[in-house]
């Protein structure tokens, strides 16, 4: 799959048009890899260096999806590419896919060379890891957190904080001189690009005048102190995790289970939109679904049993698979809802920043 996707290194970026992105993961686990723990989805524009970030539950590849549909509606341009690092949730046939579907154009980083990668890896740090820190979260709560404090992020950042861009690198002997644009704000880029509509330039300059700068760092602050309520702290393992609490913590690897990684095809099959046999659970569902809301945390395998009991002759083995990947949407819906249901959507591709409240 890699080498179908072509490889572009940090000199090949040369001076691109608003609308191609770096995009990168932001590990929130607080130095273990163990366990389950927060991601930010995290993009940079390399013209404007504007900058959007969503949290996801887990490193998965439909999760990308999701999280790049929130943040094309916010972009203020049109999103024409991407370049990414060779993680496997970036790196496969489900997001090549919706590339080329989406007209976009996917390109990837050499491995092992992170300076490929230099204008999200800065943002990674400078925003980032600045706003949200090193600490380990998890679940549910902690990601709606996560949310709302990179949404007030989001609009500082691109508003209000100038930045430095590098302009050239000269060579002088064996030292090499860097040389910079005048500091500037994302938004200040965009609307001094040639390459913007001046319809988006309205828009930007209608959105930034709605602004306060002043209320966007107090948002900021009370969604740090939220988050930092909510640090879990180290991993911990423990026997018979019975609660909703519990079992929404540990989603990000519930709904995991049962799933397979799409592997490249060279063409894609028909889309079937038809049962090829009756669903075997349509009249006990509703059972299903209530035996799921009393104990969250049941694996399929002790549901096919209870269905057992009550029917022995309908409800055998060979269904566990059926009714695993049935159990994992319902999971995988519920996480969604949860977590994308927190932050207010914008319908509207071009409204893509809040404003202020009326005073009074």
């Amino acid at each position: 799959m890699a080498k179908e996707i072509p490889i572009k290194t940090f000199a090949d970026w040369k001076e691109p048009v608003p609308g191609f992105l770096e995009i990168d993961f932001v590990v929130h686990g607080g130095g273990s890899m163990a366990g389950e723990y927060l991601h930010s989805l995290v993009v940079t524009d390399v013209a404007s260096e504007w900058v959007e970030a969503v949290a996801l539950l887990a490193r998965e590849q439909h999760l990308v999806i999701e999280g790049l549909n929130r943040i094309r509606k916010l972009l203020p341009v049109t999103l024409r590419g991407i370049d990414s690092d060779n993680d496997g949730a970036f790196i496969n046939d489900t997001l090549a896919t919706y590339c080329k579907e989406a007209d976009i154009t996917f390109t990837r980083s050499r491995p092992h060379h992170k300076n490929d990668q230099a204008w999200i890896e800065q943002k990674n740090g400078a925003v980032i890891r600045r706003m949200v820190g090193h600490e380990r979260f998890s679940g549910i709560v902690a990601g709606q957190a996560l949310a709302q404090l990179l949404e007030a992020v989001r609009l500082y950042v691109n508003y209000y904080q100038p930045s430095f861009k590098l302009r050239e690198r000269v060579r002088v002997g064996g030292k090499v001189k860097k040389l910079y644009h005048p500091p500037a704000t994302p938004c200040d880029r965009l609307l001094a690009h040639v390459g913007v509509d001046a319809e988006v330039k309205v828009t930007l300059r209608k959105q930034r005048d709605g602004l306060d700068p002043v209320e966007l760092l107090h948002r900021i602050r009370q969604g740090q102190a939220a988050l930092a309520a909510l640090s879990t702290g180290a991993p911990t393992d423990g026997p018979g995790r019975k609660s909703l609490d519990q079992f929404l913590a540990g989603l990000p690897e519930q709904w995991r289970l049962g799933e397979v990684r799409p592997t490249h095809r060279k063409e894609e099959p028909k889309a079937r939109h038809w049962r090829t046999r009756e669903d075997p659970f349509k009249d006990v569902w509703t059972d299903i679904l209530l035996w799921l809301q009393e104990e969250p945390d049941s694996i399929a395998k002790d549901l096919l049993e209870k269905l057992y009991e009550k029917d022995p002759g309908q409800f055998g083995g060979q269904l566990l698979r059926t009714l695993q990947r049935r159990v994992g949407e319902w999971r995988r819906t519920l996480a969604r809802k949860l977590v994308f249901g927190g932050v207010e959507e914008r319908n509207d591709v071009q409204a893509f920043a809040a404003p202020r409240p009326p005073a009074g």
